[in-house]
C-alpha cells in the first residue's frame, strides 16, 4: 500500500518517565529540552527518505519491548543457555534492541534485520553511538530474499556460528535462533506472505524448550481484509484465534509450542507501569482508528 507522507508534528512527541531517563541515559543527553530538539531533528531527517508512520508518530521512544508478558523470559535466555541469539526483524532505529541490552542482553548475541541501513544508522545517530561502542550485528535485506535467508539451504551447523561470519544473510542461523522479536511487520503483507513470514521464522527458531517468537502487529476479533476506504488502507488482519491456530497445527507440529495471542486497543500495550504506553499520540490519522493489536508469542515446549 503507498505511504501517506503527513506532515510532521512535534506535538507527538511525548516521553513518560521511564523514557525520558532512558533516552537521556543512551544518548547522553540529560537537559529534557536539548534532547527534545535532537530527538525532532533526527526524526525529521529520516522522515525526509522514510516516510513511515512509526517513525511520525515517535513510536521509536516508546519502550514497547519491554511491556511484552513474555519480556522477563526472553532476559532469562542468556543465562540458561550458551549463545543465546536474538534477532529483531525489522529494526528501524534499533530501539527495541538498545532496550533489551540496557536490561542486561548481550549485545554480541543480538542480530538486527532491516530492509535498510539508513535506518540503522539513523538509530546510531539518535543514540549517539558508532559500530564501536554498538557492537550489534546488522544485516541488511528481506526475509523473503533467498539472498537474506535461503528457506532451500541445507546449511546446518550443530554449533551457534560466530555472527561475524554471517555477511547480510541469516541462513546460517537456522534452527539457532533462541529469541525473534518482531513487531509491525505482518500486517503489510496479505495472507499468503504472512504465511511464508511464519514458516521463516519457523525455520530459523531453535528446537531447544523455551525458544520463543514474539511480537505485535495490528489485528481483529476476526480474521479476514480490513479495509478503510477513506484512505484505500487494506490489510488482512489475523484473530488471535486464527493466528494460534497458523502458529500450533501448521507452522509447527501440534503440541510441539504454546501460542499466547491477545487483541488490545491500537493505542496501548499491556504495561505492568501504572499507565498503559500510547504509541501513536493523539493523532487525527483515521487510517489507524478502530484497529486493535494482537500481541502474541510463540513458545517451544
Amino acid at each position: 500500500m503507498p505511504l501517506k507522507k503527513s506532515p510532521l508534528d512535534p506535538s507527538l512527541l511525548v516521553l513518560g518517565k521511564d523514557e525520558l531517563a532512558f533516552y537521556k541515559a543512551q544518548t547522553g543527553i540529560d537537559d529534557a529540552e536539548q534532547l527534545r530538539e535532537h530527538i525532532l531533528r533526527i526524526q525529521a531527517e529520516a522522515y525526509e527518505s522514510y516516510p513511515y508512520p512509526c517513525v511520525r508518530r515517535f513510536q521509536f521512544t516508546k519502550l514497547a519491548i519491554t511491556k511484552f508478558p513474555c519480556y522477563d523470559h526472553v532476559l532469562q535466555l542468556p543465562k540458561s543457555r550458551k549463545k543465546a541469539i536474538f534477532l529483531d526483524l525489522g529494526c528501524c532505529f534499533g530501539h527495541d534492541i538498545r532496550a533489551i541490552a540496557s536490561d542486561g542482553y548481550p549485545m554480541e548475541n543480538i542480530v538486527a534485520l532491516d530492509l535498510s541501513r539508513g535506518l540503522w544508522d539513523f538509530g546510531l545517530q539518535l543514540f549517539n553511538s558508532a559500530p564501536r561502542t554498538f557492537p550489534v550485528t546488522f544485516v541488511e535485506g528481506d526475509i523473503f530474499d533467498s539472498a537474506t535467508f535461503d528457506m532451500k539451504s541445507t546449511l546446518s551447523t550443530p554449533e551457534v556460528p560466530s555472527l561475524l561470519s554471517l555477511g547480510n544473510s541469516l541462513t546460517g542461523l537456522r534452527n539457532h535462533l533462541s529469541a525473534i522479536h518482531i513487531s509491525m511487520v505482518f500486517h503489510l503483507f496479505l495472507e499468503d506472505k504472512q504465511f511464508e513470514l511464519a514458516q521463516r521464522l519457523g525455520a530459523l527458531l531453535s528446537p531447544q524448550p523455551g525458544s520463543i517468537i514474539f511480537g505485535r502487529h495490528v489485528g481483529l476479533p476476526v480474521s479476514g481484509i480490513h479495509t478503510k476506504n477513506a484512505s484505500g488502507l487494506t490489510m488482512f488482519c489475523h484473530s488471535p484465534e486464527s493466528w494460534r491456530t497458523l502458529w500450533e497445527t501448521v507452522i509447527f507440529e501440534e503440541g510441539t509450542v504454546e501460542v499466547d495471542a491477545k487483541l488490545v486497543p491500537s493505542d496501548t500495550i499491556e504495561s505492568t507501569g501504572e499507565e498503559p504506553s500510547r504509541f501513536y499520540g493523539n493523532d487525527s490519522d483515521e487510517r489507524w482508528r478502530g484497529l486493535e493489536w494482537l500481541v502474541w508469542s510463540v513458545k517451544r515446549l
